[in-house]
C-alpha cells in the first residue's frame, strides 16, 4: 500500500499534550511519534492512540526531524509539535492541496499561538508561518541546528492559508524555562554571526525588542498580553546578548 502522507509528532514527557495532538492526526496514512525516552506515559499513550513509536535519544532538534525524515514511510511528511494542534478546515486543505499533484516541495502553514487562551493577533507571534509539509525525499535539515530549525527544500515552497494551531504556554514559568533556554542557544548563533558583545548593548537590544514587538508589530493590538510579551521578549533579547559574552569568555580561555 501506498503511503502518501506521514505525520510524526517529536516528544519527551508530553503526557499532558499528546492525546489531544494525535487525536487530530487519525486522518494520515503513518503516524509516528518519536520519544526521546519520556517518563511520563508518552510511550503508552501514544500506542494507545495507533502511533508507531520509535525511541531515539536527543541530541538537537535538527538531527531529531532529520531522523524522522529517514524513518517515515510517506512521500509527504508532516511535523506536528505535541502542543499544537490541527484543526479540521487545515486538514482539509492539506488534502486538497495533495490531491493535485503539487510541484513544491514543501508548504508553510500559518501557526496560530495561544497564550493562556488568548490567540494572538499580532506581536510577531501571526501568522508565524512554520515550514511542517515536506515532500520528503527533497528535504533535509542542518543537523547542527538546536531549535527553530527549518527544512532545506530541493525546490520551492508555497503557503497554506488555513492555520495551526499551537497551545504552546499554560504559565509564565513554563515560558521563562523555554525561553531561558532558546536565549542560551541564541548566544552561541549571535557568536557564529560574528557579533561582538557590547556593553550597551545590554540596554539598547532591549528597547528595540520591545519597540519592534509592540509598535512596529503592532502587539497594542493583542491588549495586555502584548504588552506583557513584548516586556519578556524585551527581557529574552537581553538574556541572549548576556549568553553572547559568556560564549565569548569561554571561546577565550577554551572551554
Amino acid at each position: 500500500m501506498t503511503v502518501q502522507l506521514s505525520a510524526v509528532v517529536l516528544a519527551h514527557n508530553e503526557a499532558r499534550h499528546l492525546p489531544d495532538c494525535l487525536a487530530t492526526l487519525q486522518w494520515v496514512d503513518e503516524l509516528i511519534v518519536l520519544d526521546s525516552y519520556s517518563t511520563d506515559g508518552t510511550a503508552q499513550i501514544a500506542e494507545a492512540a495507533g502511533a508507531t513509536v520509535v525511541q531515539r535519544p536527543f541530541v538537537n532538534f535538527g538531527t531529531q526531524r532529520q531522523a524522522a525524515l529517514e524513518m517515515a514511510q510517506g512521500d509527504w511528511l508532516l511535523f506536528v509539535d505535541a502542543d499544537e494542534r490541527v484543526p479540521a478546515s487545515l486538514i482539509a486543505e492539506i488534502q486538497r492541496t495533495l490531491a493535485t499533484k503539487p510541484h513544491e516541495d514543501g508548504w508553510w502553514i500559518p501557526r496560530r499561538n495561544y497564550f493562556w487562551g488568548h490567540a494572538l493577533q499580532a506581536s510577531g507571534w501571526w501568522p508565524d508561518h512554520q515550514l511542517r509539509l515536506l515532500r520528503r525525499a527533497n528535504a533535509h535539515y542542518d543537523l547542527t541546528q538546536h531549535v527553530h530549525e527549518v527544512a532545506t527544500l530541493a525546490g520551492a515552497a508555497g503557503y497554506l492559508t488555513e492555520p495551526m494551531l499551537h497551545l504552546n504556554y499554560d504559565s509564565w514559568r513554563e515560558f521563562w524555562r523555554k525561553q531561558q533556554r532558546y536565549a542560551e542557544h541564541e548566544g552561541y548563533k549571535l557568536a557564529e554571526r560574528g557579533l561582538r558583545w557590547k556593553p550597551r548593548n545590554m540596554l539598547l537590544q532591549p528597547l528595540r525588542a520591545f519597540h519592534r514587538r509592540f509598535v512596529t508589530w503592532q502587539g497594542w493590538r493583542d491588549g495586555p498580553i502584548g504588552l506583557q510579551l513584548a516586556l519578556a521578549m524585551a527581557w529574552w533579547e537581553g538574556v541572549a546578548y548576556w549568553e553572547l559574552r559568556r560564549v565569548e569568555r569561554e571561546k577565550r580561555e577554551g572551554i
